[in-house]
């Protein structure tokens, strides 16, 4: 992929960015507070489609790619990894951890979003897992800078994982987004400082580190969605979508 292939938005079109980046954590936020024992995914899902409509948008994930995608939102509980799909027979319970990813569209651009959440009250390795993945993602976000390298979002996530005891996933990355939903660049949330890409005003990508407590590594099931950790060990992640600026980098998901 060269940077031919790399879109950089205009000042407009990042506006745009920030109002459905908005819509998208205000859409979480929303969420967060059903998030209690006793709920299904499948009733998550369902109230993200009605709100995401009821606010003059649409959700991307529903039937994207191929096999197409059957719900609103990704919902991954405990040891899925990503694209965990929202099920009328999956019941939350006190100490799971859960995974929801939005992403809606407004006005022809992508707010793509993510959080983990505590289902009642976590293990302390679950605890130590999500907070160290959020501060992960911070990490991450703080090494965009113009003139930068893509490798240094990665290399800072990794360093911080690994020092914590844990591992990141490798088969998923963050990726470009604007008005199509995965474009390039592609962000690794492992690496080494200094390679790749050449980071520069206009870059607009998500930042979505996967942190596993056992090994990085995945399998997929059969619906040709779900990821899971191959050890059946607990997967967080937390995601924002972010704009390289003149002097550093905004987060373009914040309910503000």
């Amino acid at each position: 992929m060269g940077n031919e292939n790399i879109v950089l938005l205009s000042s407009r079109e990042i506006e745009k960015m920030r109002q459905v980046g908005k819509l998208a954590a205000q859409l979480l936020d929303h969420l967060e507070k059903m998030v209690k024992p006793g709920i299904s995914t499948y009733e998550l899902n369902e109230e993200a489609e009605k709100w995401t409509k009821a606010h003059g948008a649409k959700s991307a994930p529903l039937g994207y790619g191929k096999p197409p995608f059957p719900a609103s939102i990704c919902t991954s509980v405990n040891d899925v990894i990503c694209h965990g799909i929202p099920d009328k027979k999956q019941i939350l319970k006190d100490g799971d951890i859960i995974n929801i990813d939005v992403t809606p569209i407004l006005d022809g651009y992508h707010g793509d979003t993510s959080r983990t959440f505590f289902v009642g009250t976590p293990s302390p390795i679950a605890k130590k897992l999500v907070e160290v993945t959020e501060e992960c993602m911070y990490r991450g976000i703080n090494a965009v800078r113009p003139g930068g390298k893509i490798g240094d979002i990665g290399a800072a996530i990794q360093e911080y994982a690994e020092s914590q005891g844990f591992s990141v996933v490798r088969n998923f990355v963050g990726h470009g987004v604007g008005r199509v939903f995965h474009t390039p660049p592609q962000i690794p949330h492992y690496g080494k400082k200094g390679t790749g890409k050449k980071l520069r005003p206009g870059m607009v990508f998500t930042i979505e580190p996967m942190i596993n407590e056992g090994t990085w590594e995945a399998e997929m099931g059969d619906d040709g969605w779900t990821a899971y950790t191959k050890d059946r060990k607990l997967s967080a992640q937390f995601e924002h979508t972010v704009a390289v600026t003149n002097d550093g980098v905004e987060i373009l998901t914040l309910n503000r």
